[in-house]
């Protein structure tokens, strides 16, 4: 194949698209010498057909993902819809038919511990045999920070549901973020002068421990410092679910019901607390928006 014809391809799951991922597709601009990068991922997550019991919440939607991969240096990102079909495809057959019929590879970059085919069949020695066979190289490249420490979207994904987002931002190189729609609570932040957005169709993603948090929320071109709450607003009488809320600091009159939002993590400020008043809480609450407005200015 010559090099307007054949590709670079990168292979994962990428969620999250963290620092080790970023290391690969950083090594596949290096060799690229004119080939297009294309990024294989899969969508829903293996372990969602192989054990849907312990298939785990997502660090980054898939159109996120999509486009951290462009940012990162990919040119196409190839979506493979991960069915129980594809998961009885032979390690030969995902080669054959996946690697060269539909993305021409002429070299293949994986992580070191890349397994694919039936029952995870085949591995990055296979795919070397499969290379040598069909004239593709292979390259499997440890997942790092880049300065040696090891990553996963697991580890990440640990950190980010204890509320250790500072470590989780270090990893991912960004701070977590949560994608949704913009509903309608209870309103109480609106009456006791700090309207909130509260963030909706946030199923599936990797949600932060409960607590108080500095970071940012986006709606539209608009990108706010903000000060969020992860709870069930204990303060308060009465049962109700876990809500995720931002209010956008400095911010009145906002309108953003039924609108797609975006609510980031950068830093843990405290534990959720249940206060013996209304007094006390909004005392507290300006203590969190001072903190998270000195925050997110530096």
């Amino acid at each position: 194949m010559s090099a307007q014809e054949s590709h670079v391809v990168v292979i994962g799951v990428f969620d999250g698209v963290h620092k080790g991922h970023q290391g690969l597709l950083t090594k596949a601009t290096s060799i690229a010498d004119g080939r297009k990068i294309i990024a294989l991922t899969f969508d829903p997550h293996p372990t969602a057909i192989f054990a849907p019991d312990r298939a785990p919440t997502m660090l980054t939607t898939l159109p996120d993902r999509i486009e951290l991969l462009k940012i990162h240096g990919a040119d196409r990102v190839a979506v493979l819809k991960f069915t129980s079909d594809f998961a009885a495809m032979s390690p030969a057959d995902f080669v054959k038919n996946i690697l060269i019929d539909q993305l021409q590879a002429s070299t293949v970059i994986v992580g070191k511990n890349f397994t694919y085919g039936y029952k995870a069949a085949g591995n990055v020695d296979s795919l070397a045999e499969s290379g040598a066979l069909h004239g593709f190289t292979v390259l499997a490249e440890d997942l790092n920070t880049g300065e040696g420490e090891v990553i996963s979207s697991s580890r990440i994904r640990n950190l980010v549901t204890n509320g250790k987002v500072e470590d989780a931002r270090l990893l991912l190189g960004r701070p977590h973020r949560l994608d949704g729609i913009v509903i309608h609570g209870e309103k109480r932040g609106r009456a006791i002068g700090y309207p909130t957005a509260n963030l909706g169709n946030i199923q599936g993603q990797a949600i932060p421990a409960d607590g108080v948090y500095a970071g940012w929320l986006t709606v539209g071109i608009n990108h706010w410092p903000a000060a969020i709450s992860i709870g069930t607003n204990p303060t308060f009488a009465g049962e109700r679910g876990r809500s995720v809320e931002a209010y956008a600091l400095d911010q009145e009159g906002l309108e953003l019901y039924d609108k797609n939002a975006s609510i980031e993590f950068g830093w843990f400020l405290r534990p959720t607390l249940k206060f013996d008043g209304l007094e006390s809480l909004l005392k507290q609450m300006k203590i969190d928006c001072d903190q998270a407005r000195n925050l997110t200015e530096t």
